[in-house]
């Protein structure tokens, strides 16, 4: 039988989620509680599938999403996610076509970029995407981290409390608004994300498990900090080994980052704390006298960035220095390829198409590793990965787009 790729319809969406979850080795059945979640999640018309016959093969969608940049701005992004080929069906080129037609449909809308989350490490560089933000996950042996086991809280006149989802739904869209604008990495959280992480929106027929909800509000009263957590209920020769498992941690000040890790720290019958997917330059480690006792569990790629309109990503972001560079962008799709002389200052940019000789050459996956500040021109260099066409090229470069701190997104989409 012939293999068509099609936009889905309403009709197709048991047959795709299926097949979606036969991808990801999940158990194959689809509740009607998971199709009413999807249909409220999805935008059809950004959905592909293959056929086989009458039976969904391979599944592709992607969405709108806002992607922070360094500075505070934000740039509009294709956001790919449920790429699954079923194993009956790989090395046939589905995953090729159907990445290639989205991704010249979202040039064609004028997306800056496209992004996603790589479940392997190996597919998406040839389509153009590069690893931009990594993350780390550690795990703290509460007992061994020096902090006073009396710690009752802020010393500065904020405060921590316990709140219900109903409170986090209410503050914490703004809060972490406030968040995304001051950090790079981070992705734009719908209603939808809001609604499913807090238990309004079921997503599949299990019991929804609650977690512990806190918010932090400064000695003004102002919300700035949010931390979600789950918590085992393990004893040992009656005493208590639980373990806390960080869902979510945003913080719009370093007073309120500080105050959410110490109080789960300092809580009762806690011993081990699991952190969830940090920024590899997390402030955790070094906030403990002891910083051995944070181990590494988690390191890895973690949000990969495919440039679509080198100008608009370019312009859009801040830089630490002045300075210009040309940039020789090979892309073999044709998408975004092209010479482009970035002139930039602390204050903006600009980015615009040159006929200047290039400074650096490189392709546009290396291009993605490099937009959001994480990677170093010097480093991919000496990897094979970026020529330098002028001497000094590669410091500039350095000097140019590397930042403070590492980019981050908390959020798998």
């Amino acid at each position: 039988m012939s293999l068509d790729i099609r936009t889905i319809t309403d009709a197709d969406l048991p047959n795709w989620s299926r097949a979606r979850r036969t991808g990801y080795l999940l158990p194959p059945s689809v509740s009607k509680t998971e199709l009413a979640y999807r249909r409220e999640l999805m935008d059809l018309e950004r959905a592909q599938g293959a056929f086989d016959g009458g039976r969904c093969v391979a599944t592709y969608r992607s969405f709108t999403q806002r992607l922070s940049v360094p500075g505070g701005a934000s740039v509009t992004a294709n956001a790919v996610s449920n790429v699954s080929v079923s194993a009956t069906h790989r090395r046939r080129g589905l995953l090729s076509r159907m990445t290639e037609r989205d991704l010249r449909e979202a040039r064609e809308r004028g997306d800056a970029a496209a992004t996603l989350i790589a479940a392997e490490y190996p597919i998406y560089g040839r389509f153009g995407f590069g690893p931009a933000a990594w993350v780390t996950e550690w795990e703290v042996d509460v007992a061994r981290t020096g902090l006073d086991p009396r710690h009752s809280g802020p010393g500065d006149g904020g405060r921590v409390d316990y709140v219900d989802a109903a409170e986090v739904r209410e503050h914490g869209p703004a809060l972490y608004e406030r968040v995304r604008a001051a950090r790079h990495g981070l992705v734009d959280r719908t209603d939808v994300w809001w609604r499913r992480n807090t238990g309004a929106l079921p997503v599949d027929d299990g019991p929804w498990t609650e977690p512990f909800f806190l918010l932090h509000r400064s000695a003004e009263g102002v919300v700035d900090g949010l931390l979600a957590f789950a918590s085992d209920d393990r004893w040992e020769a009656k005493l208590p080994q639980q373990t806390a498992t960080v869902l979510d941690l945003v913080a719009a000040t370093p007073a309120a980052e500080r105050a959410l890790w110490l109080f789960l720290m300092s809580a009762d019958w806690i011993t081990r704390v699991r952190t969830g997917y940090r920024a590899p330059d997390d402030i955790l480690p070094l906030l403990l006298p002891d910083p051995r006792a944070a181990r590494v569990v988690t390191h890895a790629d973690f949000l990969w960035v495919r440039p679509l309109d080198v100008p608009e990503l370019l312009r859009a972001r801040t830089y630490p220095v002045a300075g210009s560079l040309v940039l020789d962008v090979t892309d073999p799709s044709g998408l975004a390829g092209g010479r482009f002389l970035l002139e930039a200052e602390p204050g903006g940019a600009s980015c615009a198409p040159t006929t200047r000789a290039a400074d650096l050459t490189l392709s546009v996956a290396e291009l993605g590793s490099l937009a959001l500040g994480d990677e170093s021109a010097v480093r991919l260099a000496a990897l094979g990965r970026v020529d330098e066409e002028r001497p000094g090229a590669l410091d500039r470069a350095d000097a140019l787009l590397r930042t403070g701190r590492r980019p981050w997104c908390a959020d798998v989409f």
